[in-house]
């Protein structure tokens, strides 16, 4: 069976499977309003006007936190330490395919299943606060889409990068949680880097966490020029990341095989 054939099979298994839970998906989807908390907050700051972004623009910024997150929240380190405790990976490895791609498959079924609920929710959105409404131009929007498929490549690798740990430890997932600190600080999540000081913006944009949320939100709101920094940076840094996380990756499924065969799975 050739590639594209596998991965039309995958896609179509998984995505038959999640419609069957889409009344889940779209509590899933509902959430995740801690930015539309952070937006009320964050609104009511802006209106003093000692701050230079103001309370459409906070808007506008948390709106898309929220779109952004629609499309590169990932389970994958739970969904992996469940398979290697309960045992349910060994028919995986059987099987002549890295078991990688039946997650992958599973969270891009989902992120179409979830598509029309998060369309509604935007519609709505506008229909509340019509101030919000902005069109972002050709070329930034074609970047932000970039960045959100790299943001959930990356934040998938990372979460599956942690997971191989279950082949040691039972609570993989911990790992996780720790995990959560840096990236709800760090990423935007919270706050946009725009009202951290200086030198603390500057030494975080060398690590991974703004450009899974604050670089590609700022590029659909505000464009390429409001990040103040460039595209070769940004891909840069992700880029890097990336391959660390990937060289460890292929380092703790090669240790961690072995360790699960010892076991006798």
């Amino acid at each position: 069976m050739s590639t594209a054939r596998r991965a039309r099979a995958l896609l179509s298994v998984y995505y038959a499977y999640m419609l069957e839970y889409r009344a889940e998906i779209l509590l899933w989807a509902l959430s995740n309003i801690l930015p539309l908390i952070m937006m009320g907050i964050w609104m009511e700051v802006g209106k003093d006007g000692s701050m230079e972004l103001t309370p459409v623009d906070f808007a506008r910024y948390f709106l898309a936190i929220f779109i952004v997150r629609q499309f590169t929240v990932v389970w994958v380190i739970w969904e992996f330490e469940f398979h290697v405790v309960e045992g349910k990976l060994s028919p995986y490895l059987l099987q002549p395919m890295d078991p990688v791609w039946r997650f992958m498959a599973g969270h891009v079924a989902e992120r179409v299943t979830r598509l029309p609920f998060s369309i509604l929710f935007v519609i709505l959105f506008f229909v509340l606060y019509p101030d919000a409404i902005w069109t972002p131009g050709v070329i930034d929007a074609f970047w932000a889409i970039v960045f959100v498929v790299l943001t959930f490549l990356m934040r998938f690798l990372m979460q599956y990068t942690s997971g191989m740990l279950a082949f040691w430890f039972e609570r993989a997932s911990s790992v996780e949680h720790l995990m959560w600190l840096p990236y709800l600080f760090l990423s935007g999540l919270v706050a946009p880097l725009d009202v951290y000081p200086p030198l603390v913006r500057e030494i975080v944009l060398y690590t991974p966490f703004p450009y899974l949320l604050w670089y590609p939100v700022k590029l659909l709101t505000h464009g390429i020029d409001a990040t103040g920094v460039g595209l070769f940076q940004a891909l840069g840094v992700m880029g890097a990341w990336g391959l660390a996380y990937f060289a460890l990756n292929r380092w703790l499924w090669r240790l961690g095989l072995k360790h699960y065969s010892a076991m006798g799975a």
